[in-house]
């Protein structure tokens, strides 16, 4: 077993590096073909007892479990958090550990953070004085103050703080299979999120003088220990988000009594926290099939106008998770619903808490979002398995188990532009489906974020679509990854790329993945192919920690679809799709009875006669020897090269009548052939979807697979077979290629619009990307 887990992670750290130069990495260099489409080979890794080549979870799997008991309390007057924890960590490894390592993520905050000091800095010539002020350094006190970190018995251990990572040094190495108890006492001052950045924190309304308090990446973490690279300690600077262990929890959360909480995991005690009418209305909501509101408007402005000075404890249990995140106010809104159907064996409560100024927004839509993404996520993936989902309205987004924050806020007035409310749909979908891919898909997002991120958004997408036929997504149609795809090299890195490398986050990470696998399903695989793949690695893999070697083996091995060569360049390279439609040939056969082609050869034989010098000498009447001299004229001068004998007649009837009706088409020119050449311009190969527009008005679509480049990655020549008459050619007309020069993809050449026409076209087509502020408003302001 040491034997094995060695060699597992030394294949961890391969991987890691293998992804510096896989770029250039090519079998056949300098050659036209022998590059794009070989196995990815090398730059996967080798399977083993833990990983299959399938892409399934191994004989000898293996993950780690820390469970939680933690104690926590809200300090609201001098705005610090305090916590005591106990861990207890399972270790399920087959290697014995001499020390653990724990994650304080808060010391991103810390005044030494090396997430203020290694970031670029420039100054204009015109900057505001917050921007100046940014860049002098403040001591504030912000970061993590460990208190006291023992074993089970209570004897200190030995540790060591790296910035946002703590060794905790133990006495005796802790074997395979046996068990630790930990137990540290922390505090920290809470940051101002709207100042501080980050994903957890403070939002103060200066207007009622109240708070909200989002609390997240908010006690020492255990990292993760994994088959394939030991340790994840790397450093968390505020981009790459977490990696992080399965376990059970039990969290006692006291706050204000005024307050009310929503966190990761079940409530145990509402009957202690929610007064009478309050917890008659969460027992409602277990039936209703509209949100019921348990603390409604009324209540949380009541509240944030009497601030009570006593405290409440609220009790949370959660099982099977890799994280706990919480929210308190006194402004809060919280309404909830049961989802009744549309998710197998199991009917979670899907609820939201929102501030007043969220409330046209989130009363009307959050809720039902929450249940329509669990929804649909549990139909393309898994069935969702917790027992609730959360969406809380907090100006940001960012997601845990069963707690996710959003944004979403409408004016004073109640009016709201189209781009906020599907902007805050988006949002809402995808932070409730990150409780698929990463709560229970549990792959590591400081190494891999796209495989968060881009799995999720994708889903996103797909279910964006399903609410709306006419919903704006922003990301997944193929079209609209073109102006990241086209953009200098030196801005680009392939999706395997390491998160705090990467220049373009947003395209790289969410979009160009989200567009990949979308193109996948659409356009490579097929929808049911892609769709049973998806669900199967989704299936092999919940509740444990995939690498990308895991998906893109899972995807072939339950499809039958080789797509190394998919993976190799949408996934390892930067080279953008741009394949241009060159040269288009007509051919149509000639054969026909004797007497008309003869007639034919006769005509061409003339026309190749009938040069200018011919013309001109006989304009002149020249005169001609064999004319003047008729000794000169023999057989051919007098012969009828051009004439139709009768033994021709009756072999062309004989052939004739033995051809069936397709060959006489073909034969007749009823069938034409056209021959198209194709240049990959871009590097990216693709498969060539080919739409025919006939002179009828009739349509037809060719789709090429990709492989009809693999003898030759740069240029393809075609031939297909028509029999109506072709008035235009357009290659990828559904824009499903995410092509970046669409200019030249059409015969004969159609002119393009440009950049600017497209702006004034588009300008108010899209819903929820209008440039026209808030129709709502106005219209409210006309009704007065």
């Amino acid at each position: 077993m040491k034997k094995y887990s060695h060699l597992i992670k030394s294949f961890g750290t391969g991987l890691l590096m293998a992804t510096v130069a896989i770029t250039h990495a090519q079998n056949n260099p300098g050659s036209n073909h022998g590059n794009k489409f070989e196995q990815l080979g090398s730059l996967l890794s080798d399977p083993n007892i833990f990983r299959t080549a399938s892409g399934a979870p191994g004989s000898m799997y293996w993950q780690q479990k820390a469970d939680y008991v933690i104690d926590v309390e809200i300090d609201e007057v001098n705005q610090v958090l305090k916590g005591s924890e106990t861990i207890t960590y399972t270790n399920n490894s087959p290697d014995p550990l001499q020390y653990l390592w724990v994650q304080l993520d808060e010391n991103e905050h810390a005044d030494n953070a090396e997430s203020k000091k290694f970031d670029q800095s420039k100054l204009r010539e015109k900057m505001s004085l917050e921007q100046l002020k940014a860049m002098v350094p403040e001591k504030k006190g912000y970061g993590v103050n460990i208190h006291k970190v023992t074993d089970g018995s209570g004897k200190a251990l030995d540790y060591t703080i790296n910035y946002t990572m703590m060794r905790i040094d133990l006495p005796v190495s802790l074997k395979p299979g046996a068990k630790m108890t930990l137990k540290i006492d922390w505090d920290y001052k809470i940051t101002d999120r709207m100042v501080e950045n980050g994903r957890g924190g403070y939002e103060h309304f200066a207007k009622d003088d109240n708070y909200l308090y989002t609390i997240t990446q908010w006690f020492p973490r255990m990292a993760v220990y994994s088959d394939f690279q030991g340790w994840q300690n790397k450093q968390f600077t505020g981009r790459g988000e977490f990696a992080l262990v399965f376990g059970d929890y039990k969290v006692n959360i006291t706050v204000p009594a005024d307050h009310i909480v929503g966190a990761t995991g079940e409530c145990q005690n509402y009957g202690q926290v929610l007064n009478a009418t309050q917890l008659s209305r969460w027992k409602q909501a277990q039936t209703a099939k509209e949100p019921i509101e348990i603390v409604t408007l009324d209540d949380a402005k009541k509240a944030m106008g009497q601030k009570s000075s006593a405290k409440k404890t609220w009790v949370y249990s959660a099982k099977n998770v890799r994280d706990f995140a919480f929210v308190s106010s006194r402004r809060l809104v919280w309404d909830a619903m049961k989802v009744n159907e549309g998710i197998e064996g199991n009917q979670p409560m899907a609820m939201s808490y929102y501030g007043p100024e969220a409330y046209p927004l989130y009363r009307r839509y959050s809720t039902k979002v929450v249940a329509h993404t669990l929804k649909t996520y549990s139909k393309f993936s898994i069935p969702y398995p917790y027992p609730v989902a959360i969406s809380v309205e907090a100006a940001n987004g960012m997601e845990y188990p069963m707690i996710c924050f959003n944004y979403g806020r409408a004016d004073e007035d109640g009016t709201y532009s189209e781009a906020v409310k599907y902007g805050m749909i988006g949002v809402i979908i995808h932070e409730v489906g990150h409780n698929f891919f990463p709560m229970i898909v549990n792959s590591d997002e400081r190494q891999w974020t796209w495989m968060d991120e881009g799995l999720n958004t994708f889903l996103q997408f797909l279910t964006e679509q399903e609410w709306d036929k006419d919903f704006p997504s922003r990301r997944g149609p193929a079209h609209r990854i073109v102006d990241y795809m086209q953009l200098p090299k030196d801005q680009l890195e392939p999706i395997m790329t390491n998160s705090e490398n990467i220049v373009q986050f947003g395209p790289n990470a969410y979009a160009k993945p989200a567009t990949a696998l979308n193109i996948l399903r659409e356009t490579i695989m097929g929808r049911e192919l892609f769709d049973y793949a998806f669900k199967e690695y989704a299936r092999r893999w919940e509740f444990k920690h995939p690498t990308p070697a895991d998906f893109f083996r899972t995807m072939e091995d339950a499809s039958a679809v080789d797509l190394d060569w998919f993976w190799r360049g949408w996934f390892f390279g930067t080279d953008p799709v741009e394949i241009s439609l060159e040269h288009v040939t007509q051919y149509r056969m000639s054969g026909s009875d004797p007497k008309k082609t003869q007639a034919e050869r006769k005509a061409a034989f003339d026309k190749d006669l009938n040069t200018i010098t011919r013309q001109r000498n006989l304009e002149e009447n020249m005169a001609f020897l064999v004319d003047k001299d008729t000794s000169l004229l023999d057989f051919y001068n007098k012969w009828d090269r051009f004439a139709v004998r009768p033994a021709d007649e009756a072999s062309y009837q004989q052939f004739y009548n033995g051809l069936s009706e397709k060959e006489k088409d073909i034969f007749n020119g009823k069938t034409s052939f056209y021959e198209l050449n194709f240049k990959n311009n871009g590097g990216l190969v693709m498969p060539l979807i080919i739409q025919w527009t006939f002179t009828d008005g009739s349509t037809e679509i060719d789709r090429i697979p990709a492989y009809i480049w693999r003898m030759d990655e740069h240029e393809v020549t075609k031939v297909f077979a028509k029999t109506k008459q072709v008035a235009s050619i357009q290659l990828d007309p559904f824009r499903e290629t995410a092509d970046i020069d669409e200019g030249n993809n059409s015969w004969p050449r159609s002119a393009q619009p440009s950049r600017f026409e497209i702006f004034q076209n588009n300008g108010r087509a899209a819903r929820g990307q209008s440039t026209e502020g808030n129709p709502m408003k106005a219209a409210k302001q006309q009704q007065r």
